[in-house]
């Protein structure tokens, strides 16, 4: 596409998957230098007697293969199952100063954390501490607060239902609700959204629906790099001849065709199954115009056969049975004008009414959204009206229909399912005092934004982390990074280094845990943990891996220890849950009745699935209906009609997950050895003087209580390629500086990472082309 040679880009034309996904497994096992400890992990990733993938949320298919995994999948459990090993040594030869310097690949690339670890000031280094001491301190830490919402309490996607239960039933017998969370970041416009239009905040779907839909609509994900097990799916569907609609801005090579690295048949001949049949690529914000112009024309469509003596295109009689608002939906899509549809989501009128065509036609439509839809300044109504869009059809609570949600994280909605939350109901607590005979404040605490603020504020002075990077994940360095530096207290339970661990509070706490791939032995024996996948099944996972120090803990077990030491009066019988897992999922049943018979049904194969209403169209108790739910306007982002500003989107490369970078690749978009650049539309770099492989400067502009709000980056490289005019892309957490911290969703609270007007011009250095 770009004739300029730039180091670093060039255009890729292969299919996702293939040799090229089997190569760069290779390389990743390569790297980690122990091929023989990281094979046999991936000989029981995915199986009924193994564990579950770290990555993603993906559900397991039916085991039929030995092959449960996908390219990034073996990257993760190589990443973790590494031979590398982080030692005391490391940190007694370097300050966290001179580690601050390191990337961020570099820093997890140092292996595996081995000791509990406590910062000493005086040295800027981390030493090691006994498990005891480090116990005795964050417990008289916490206790020495003047109250307990003063404290903060993180939770990463990949933490297991025993792990998170312990963690909420600790921090809610200490006193607060202050659970900042990876969901806070990702997917909370699900939790927030879906609840107030179909009474659940999950999605409906079970993976067997996919082989009974007749249409798929995929809006805003990227699945051949975020979740890869998505594609064999998405691949059965294409092959029996189902129309796939793909709707994301940029073309993405995982939407677009893929060669199955289990299928001999494509391996030998490189050839590839196409996936989306039809790939709109709307402008970047302009998804709620794409959904509204749809609703517009099947209600226009539907008023029509009716008047001609039809049936009409929506379903009336789940209409009347199981909605209400419809009306105010109706009267919000009249005043709504072609015009502005087409302007706002940069497709054409004749687009949008062949989209909305293929939904009509189909009897049983499932609809996939990921963080493009979600990360937005008014993602919740974007979630609303694609729940609206299938409900115009009675597709949700019936075969082969319904919406879908795509998480991240392996458990971030099992986190969620087992309580961690900052909005306690009245259910959970009332479940607690049941079962361990405490109450406790039913106040609303932090979400992540939130909890930053505190810190910044000094309205919190400790901050906990089960897991995640935190710092790197959040949106606005500039504020995040000074305001955690401000901290008394930060204890970081982790497998591996990252750039969170090293802003150190006055009192810092580096705790090593076991990995999802290794061996957890209590006191009752060989335990499992569980996860909840992104269809709501609950299954087990027990790592048989060797642990990769003898001074590891399980998550678990770090949580009870804190416990204990911070509650000297406890109700709970810590060590007796940590000594054999089945009691936790004990009390877990107890607290939420949802999990009955929980340890005899996760021992069955491929454990069990929770109960989600919607799915049989409960729409959240007796007497409730679904609910349309009107999104006034058109605009989703915090663009405004500034013809000088392109609107910017962050998005994850192929070598990465979350935060953790597994090298500088982005293969399907033909990226090498590097991160920072820029996608721009042609037409739009040529507007700007910009040619593909010029330096460039990028300013948001971002408006935030009536203020207009700028941060920038410098020196990143444009890269001409395939996406909508007005629209632009550059990696995450890099672009999480263009963000400012109150740049979020109102109702989720989800910072705007997806959505970021932006002016673009020349480095200032002038010395600008790549290098």
């Amino acid at each position: 596409m770009n004739e300029r040679k730039v180091p670093g880009i060039e255009d890729y034309e292969g299919a996702a998957g293939g040799w090229d996904a089997l190569a760069a497994v290779a390389r990743a096992l390569k790297s980690q230098m122990a091929v023989g400890r990281e094979t046999a992990a991936l000989r029981r990733v995915n199986q009924p007697t193994g564990f579950d993938c770290p990555g993603c949320a993906w559900p397991d298919p039916k085991h039929t293969s030995s092959f449960e995994f996908c390219e990034n999948g073996a990257k993760a459990v190589s990443w973790e199952a590494t031979g590398k090993r982080a030692t005391p040594e490391l940190f007694a030869a370097h300050t966290l100063s001179e580690l601050w310097q390191w990337s961020d690949h570099a820093l997890e690339g140092a292996g595996r954390l081995t000791h509990p670890m406590a910062y000493d000031a005086e040295t800027d280094r981390y030493r090691v501490i006994s498990w005891e001491d480090a116990f005795a301190r964050i417990g008289e830490a916490l206790r020495g607060l003047p109250h307990p919402d003063m404290a903060e309490f993180y939770t990463s996607g990949r933490t297991s239902n025993e792990a998170a239960f312990l963690y909420q039933l600790m921090v809610r017998e200490y006193g607060t609700n202050n659970f900042p969370d990876c969901s806070n970041m990702c997917h909370e416009a699900t939790s927030v959204g879906l609840p107030e239009s179909i009474g659940v905040g999950k999605g409906t779907v079970t993976l067997e629906d996919f082989e009974h839909c007749d249409a798929l609509f995929s809006f805003g994900h990227n699945p051949g790099t975020n979740h890869p097990r998505m594609l064999s799916t998405l691949r059965g569907i294409s092959r029996r001849g189902v129309p796939i609609v793909a709707v994301n801005p940029l073309r993405e090579r995982g939407l677009q065709r893929f060669t199955a690295p289990q299928d001999p048949v494509e391996m030998l001949t490189n050839r590839s199954t196409p996936i989306a049949q039809t790939y709109y690529q709307v402008r970047i914000g302009g998804d709620l115009a794409l959904l509204k112009g749809m609703m517009k024309w099947l209600l226009e469509a539907d008023a029509a056969d009716l008047a001609a003596g039809g049936k009409g295109v929506l379903d009336h009689a789940f209409i009347v049975e199981h909605t209400q608002g419809l009306e105010a939906l109706r009267d919000d899509l009249a005043r709504t004008r072609w015009e502005d549809v087409v302007a706002m989501s940069g497709l054409s009128r004749e687009d949008i009414e062949a989209a909305a065509r293929i939904y009509a036609k189909a009897e049983r439509v499932i609809l996939c959204y990921g963080m493009g839809m979600t990360q937005h300044r008014f993602g919740t109504q974007n979630v609303q009206q694609m729940a609206n869009l299938l409900l115009l059809r009675g597709n949700i609570g019936r075969k082969g229909a319904g919406i879908a949600p795509i998480r991240g994280h392996s458990n971030v909605q099992g986190d969620r399912t087992v309580g961690i939350t900052e909005k306690p109901t009245q259910a959970l607590a009332d479940g607690i005092k049941r079962t361990y005979g405490f109450e406790f404040p039913l106040t609303h605490g932090h979400d992540a934004v939130e909890a930053v603020r505190a810190i910044r504020d000094g309205r919190s002075r400790a901050l906990v982390c089960l897991g995640g990077n935190l710092a790197v994940a959040m949106s606005d360095p500039e504020t995040t990074l000074p305001a955690m530096r401000k901290l008394d207290l930060v204890v970081h339970i982790a497998t591996k280094l990252n750039r969170s661990h090293l802003i150190p509070a006055r009192q810092a706490f580096l705790l090593p845990c076991l990995g999802r791939t290794e061996r957890d032995l209590q006191a009752g024996g060989l335990q499992s943990v569980t996860v909840e996948d992104s269809m709501s099944m609950v299954h087990a996972s027990q790592g048989g891996l060797t642990p990769a120090s003898e001074h590891l803990l399980s998550e678990p077990a770090i949580v009870a220890g804190i416990a204990q030491a911070t509650l000297p009066q406890t109700k709970v019988d810590w060590q007796g849950l940590v000594g054999d897992y089945d009691r936790i999922r004990d009390g877990i049943e107890s607290v939420f009745p949802i999990f009955k018979d929980f340890n005899l049904r996760v021992r069955e194969p491929g454990g069990f699935r929770l109960y989600v209403g919607a799915s049989v169209r409960d729409w959240g108790g007796p007497g409730r209906k679904a609910r349309f739910l009107a999104a006034p306007g058109l605009n989703e982002d915090a663009a405004d009609d500034r013809p000088d500003l392109l609107t910017m989107t962050t998005i994850r490369s192929h070598d990465q997950y979350n935060t953790t970078i597994y090298g500088f690749d982005d293969r399907y978009r033909g990226i090498s050895g590097r991160r920072d650049v820029v996608f721009m539309n042609v037409l739009d770099m040529q507007a700007r003087g910009i040619e593909h492989g010029d330096r460039i400067d990028v300013e948001s502009r971002m408006s935030a209580g009536g203020n207009e709000i700028r941060r920038s980056v410098r020196g990143f490289i444009a890269v001409a390629y395939d996406l909508p005019r007005g629209s632009a892309a550059m990696y995450y957490p890099e672009g999480n500086q263009l963000v400012p911290l109150d740049s979020h969703d109102p109702a989720s609270g989800t910072p705007a990472y997806k959505s970021i007007p932006v002016a673009v011009g020349a480095a200032r250095d002038a010395g600008n082309h790549a290098r």
